[in-house]
């Protein structure tokens, strides 16, 4: 078996050891605001839970393998000292992971994954109304393991009000785990759903998704289409063209003239099977 020294081999190779064989991880979607109010929403996958009294949560906004550059939501905590934390369900999978796009400074991650800004209680960031479990913190301490790309930063969080969903809860009041279907991180692009096991979501893509926010009005508000769907939708560079969609027309005549929630729901089956560039045909077609 292979016996590695971690000084001698590259730091990105080193990051997929650690994320490959330390999973399934926890998720945190953590939503800061920076100084002039701005949200930012963003996963991370080094976190957890680390005491009950006082409640302790720490998660790492690492410093990027790359180009060693920091992410907005540690600067944003080291300037605030605040954030919330809200935890990842199955029907909102797709939606986090479009978010997690590197879109630029100011940018709104909440309009461009569809989610729905709530206000918190006891701190300035926005919760996310469509995560089963939201706490609220206020950051305690931040430690630094170090200065190049791929160093942690270690966020303490104590939570200071926590929002449940009544749906998630049982008749006793306790978090019924098949009812919250919580998700976690593993290696690659592979996540691991609680109660089902592995399922794999492709990573979003280098450029720039369109986001959720740039789906038409129609679609955007469907009755058919789940958050889930319209994430995935939202990860997309561009649509497809109008000669692209003419082609597929000719090739699937029985969708041509459908009414709008038979489109929708057709569209739907074909983002079950991960086929994205053939959902949006279904949908744009006239």
């Amino acid at each position: 078996m292979p016996s590695i020294d971690p000084k001698e081999i590259s730091t990105g190779k080193l990051h997929g050891y650690l994320l490959g064989a330390v999973a399934p991880r926890p998720i945190a979607f953590a939503s800061t605001i920076d100084e002039d109010g701005n949200p930012n929403l963003s996963p991370f996958s080094f976190f957890n839970v680390f005491g009950s009294n006082p409640p302790m949560m720490i998660f790492s906004p690492a410093r990027r393998v790359r180009d060693n550059t920091t992410k907005h939501t540690l600067q944003n905590a080291e300037a605030i000292k605040e954030v919330v934390v809200n935890v990842v369900s199955y029907d909102i999978v797709h939606q986090m992971s479009l978010s997690s796009t590197e879109y630029p400074d100011g940018v709104n991650e909440f309009i461009k994954a569809g989610f729905t800004m709530l206000p918190s209680d006891k701190v300035k960031p926005f919760r996310v109304a469509e995560s089963p479990v939201q706490f609220e913190c206020k950051v305690k301490d931040i430690i630094y393991t170090g200065n190049e790309g791929g160093a942690g930063n270690l966020i303490m969080c104590e939570v200071v009000k926590i929002h449940i969903q009544d749906d998630v809860l049982d008749a006793n009041g306790n978090i019924d785990q098949y009812k919250i279907d919580l998700v976690a991180r593993a290696g690659g692009s592979y996540y691991s759903r609680a109660r089902d096991g592995f399922f794999e979501i492709p990573k979003p893509i280098s450029t720039l998704g369109i986001g959720v926010d740039q789906i038409p009005e129609s679609i955007r508000n469907s009755n058919v289409l789940t958050g889930n769907n319209l994430g995935m939708l939202g990860n997309v560079e561009s649509l497809p063209s109008d000669d692209d969609v003419d082609n597929f027309a000719k090739d699937h005549p029985n969708f041509v003239g459908l009414e709008e929630a038979k489109k929708h729901t057709f569209a739907q089956e074909y983002l079950e099977n991960n086929d994205v560039e053939s959902a949006w045909k279904v949908l744009l077609l006239k």
